[in-house]
């Protein structure tokens, strides 16, 4: 997908909170915001180049956010928006081949009292919740997720399996927003609780699946698999 607003590049100072950055661009230093709760301190380090975008909203305390960042060569987005629209974009082109019969396709829809990010339903009748989560945390083209534990993402995973046993489809999407991976798996050392549940949630039956995306300054496109990769079955 193509940025609707213009970006531009700034040199990271600081993060003031999770909503807030400091950088320093066009010669001044200036307030940003962050649109990730996420720590991303492997990604935001006092120095690196960072990816604005202009915002047109005259009511904001910030003209900028900060969207994306260069860890060494490499630009990682962390934008956590991103992920649910390009997930979109990619469902209704078809480019997500497990998923290509589900033609209609709806944001936010409610299981009981859960909110899944997408209900997806085919000509027959079929229908599959997905559940999408932007990944920005990696190590030596190693992705994973999360950065940080994630209680609300580890109920995620457990609404999926509950969805399952009433007879609908289910997965969940790792969208890394970067590219050049060479697998996925869940960080361990970050949040064992989730990272147990979603091996749990693989052996249940839930579609686990991660595709990169190709990453420039002003756009990001879902585009190929990466192989999910868990410690449980390495030890087999």
């Amino acid at each position: 997908m193509k940025f609707i607003k213009d970006t531009v590049q700034a040199t990271f100072i600081k993060r003031e909170n999770r909503f807030q950055g400091y950088v320093e661009y066009d010669g001044e230093i200036i307030m940003t915001h962050v649109p990730n709760t996420g720590r991303v301190s492997e990604i935001l380090i006092p120095g690196c180049t960072v990816i604005l975008r202009k915002e047109d909203n005259p009511l904001r305390k910030t003209a900028f956010s900060l969207i994306a960042a260069y860890k060494g060569d490499a630009l990682i987005n962390i934008d956590s928006q991103i992920p649910n629209k390009v997930v979109e974009e990619a469902l209704i082109s078809g480019s997500i081949p497990s998923l290509r019969r589900f033609t209609h396709v709806r944001r936010e829809k409610f299981y009981k009292k859960s909110r899944f990010d997408f209900l997806l339903e085919s000509p027959e009748g079929e229908k599959y919740f997905l559940e999408v989560k932007g990944v920005t945390l990696e190590d030596n083209g190693q992705a994973s997720f999360p950065d940080a534990p994630t209680l609300r993402g580890t109920k995620h995973i457990e609404e999926l399996m509950e969805a399952k046993e009433e007879g609908y489809g289910a997965g969940v999407l790792f969208v890394l927003q970067m590219e050049n991976m060479k697998e996925f798996s869940p960080a361990y050392e970050k949040d064992p609780l989730f990272s147990s549940t979603l091996y749990k949630a693989k052996e249940y039956g839930i579609d686990v699946m991660a595709y990169e995306c190709r990453v420039t300054e002003s756009s990001l496109d879902l585009t190929d698999p990466v192989p999910v990769v868990f410690a449980e079955d390495r030890m087999v």
